[in-house]
């Protein structure tokens, strides 16, 4: 492994400074970059699923949690973490549009104490590993069950109660999604967090019009908006007009994400099946008329940068088989989006549950050839190594690090090579590097070559130094190159070294 320098110059170090000529091109070209793949686990903040534990812990605690899940997700070599910030209306971060969570201080509306703000911690400590981070959100849920105690003042249940309706009997208030107000304020809500916070992603589960069993098997109690619908000439039936009005939503934060930071990413991560015989073998929950989501559409006409279908089912289950309901998936990517299924891995401490996890994220590789990535439900289980998960992705599947895909439609330039000296001493190597032009790495690829064969580390993008000790074989050459933040690697700056002849040893 690599290790960070702490060295200052010394006068007696001889340094190296790289090339990019046209032999360096050459020679860069025959490096091996790291593979790319995407991996990525889920952090759920609902009913304190993942994080924090339970309602609220300490500040100090809370933190300590955090460090103990990305310690582990840097160990499993994963490259992201979706952090869910908005389970029911809420917040995870200070906001003028919704109140703090309840399932971080234990009451809803209340700061942390002593104050700060956890989704910056998420940020600052992700990007400190270099794992992306995806904010989570929630579109409509305004209220789940598993909360505890009185709804803020500023909750919209409270607030806006001509935007909510409740259902059934056991906690739940829904916004209703075909009110424009309603949309206006879930991105809002969206857009805020993007201009605020230096994110990576933004992401959408399954829930977009809820589950029956959330009202007691029956409609979504939209009577009023759909009266008023009808009344003002409409002429969709009601599945169609409700599906419009998410399609409507979807379309339209996707653009003015675009419009104000291009590069972070889209993503939606629906129930695994769009509509129940498609393909012919499978059945299961219709979500196209239960859920009303569309998402065959938003794939098609790529209003998302990465599609994440919840295939939570095994190989071998013939309804919901993993292999069979990825490549209908497959053929749906028209628009040749980023498709990186989500993984159940609750079962992973069972006979065969890790086996299984292991077996769909190599079919994923199979499948999804170019750019392939898995997100696992849910962190806590590699936190818990259940199964010896974690360690066995680590030793196997995940033994080496990988880049993100590319997203070339979000773009598709290169950053410049880096800046690169390399001071050589006699215990070994400082090697350092920087920016070569305004633009800022996400990561930074250090490779080193000993006997003919090249290694890299994947470093975050404010490291800007690291020390190879001069331990076993010579090493002959080193390169950096630089990462973007939508997974474009520069050109490798190479540097050569040389070689003490035996008289000088």
């Amino acid at each position: 492994m690599f290790r960070r320098s702490t060295c200052g110059c010394s006068l007696a170090a001889v340094t190296f400074f790289g090339l990019l000529g046209f032999g360096a091109n050459a020679m860069a070209d025959r490096i091996p970059s790291p593979p790319r793949e995407f991996r990525a686990a889920w952090v759920a903040t609902v009913s304190n699923m993942d994080w924090p534990s339970e309602p609220g812990l300490s500040v100090e605690k809370q933190k300590e949690e955090v460090i103990v899940i990305l310690d582990k997700c840097k160990a499993t070599n994963l490259n992201a973490v979706v952090f869910q910030v908005r389970p029911q209306a809420d917040s995870f971060y200070p906001s003028d549009l919704e109140p703090w969570s309840y399932f971080l201080t234990g009451t809803q509306g209340k700061a942390p104490d002593p104050f700060y703000d956890p989704l910056e911690f998420w940020i600052q400590q992700s990007h400190a590993r270099g794992i992306e981070l995806h904010v989570w959100f929630n579109p409509y849920r305004a209220n789940h069950p598993s909360h505890k105690g009185e709804l803020a003042e500023s909750s919209i249940v409270k607030a806006h109660p001509e935007m909510v309706v409740k259902l059934g009997e056991q906690g739940y208030y829904w916004m209703d999604p075909a009110l424009k107000a309603v949309q206006d304020h879930s991105i809002a809500v969206a857009m805020d967090v993007l201009r605020r916070y230096d994110i990576d992603g933004i992401h959408f589960d399954d829930y977009f019009y809820p589950y029956t069993s959330y009202n007691n098997n029956k409609d979504f109690p939209d009577d009023a908006s759909w009266n008023a619908y009808v009344a003002s000439g409409g002429t969709m039936s009601r599945g169609d007009w409700r599906r419009a009005a998410v399609n409507t939503f979807i379309e339209r934060l996707y653009r003015e994400i675009k419009a104000e930071k291009p590069w972070v990413k889209f993503g939606v991560s629906p129930f695994g099946i769009w509509r129940p015989g498609h393909p012919s073998s499978i059945s299961g929950l219709d979500q196209y008329d239960v859920l009303y989501a569309d998402v065959r559409l938003w794939f098609n006409e790529g209003w998302v940068d990465y599609m994440t279908p919840q295939l939570y089912w095994p190989i071998s289950r013939i309804a919901q088989s993993f292999p069979v309901l990825l490549n209908w998936w497959v053929g749906e990517n028209a628009r040749h989006r980023a498709l990186w299924p989500g993984l159940s891995i609750g079962n992973a401490g069972r006979e065969g549950g890790v086996i299984e996890v292991v077996n769909q994220i190599m079919i994923t590789r199979g499948m999804v050839s170019e750019g392939p990535g898995n997100v696992l439900f849910s962190v806590k289980h590699l936190v818990q190594d259940r199964g010896e998960l974690a360690t066995k992705l680590a030793e196997g599947v995940y033994a080496k690090q990988a880049l993100a895909p590319v997203m070339p439609w979000l773009d598709d330039e290169p950053p410049l090579p880096p800046q690169v000296s390399v001071e050589s001493r006699e215990d070994g190597l400082d090697i350092a590097w920087q920016a070569d032009g305004d633009e800022a790495a996400a990561l930074w690829v250090l490779y080193v070559e000993q006997r003919g064969r090249w290694d890299y580390e994947i470093l975050p993008g404010a490291a800007l130094t690291a020390v190879r000790p001069l331990e076993g074989h010579p090493i002959t050459r080193v390169a950096v190159s630089a990462v973007d933040r939508v997974g474009n690697e520069s050109a490798k700056r190479v540097v050569a070294i040389p070689q003490r002849s035996a008289d000088q040893e």
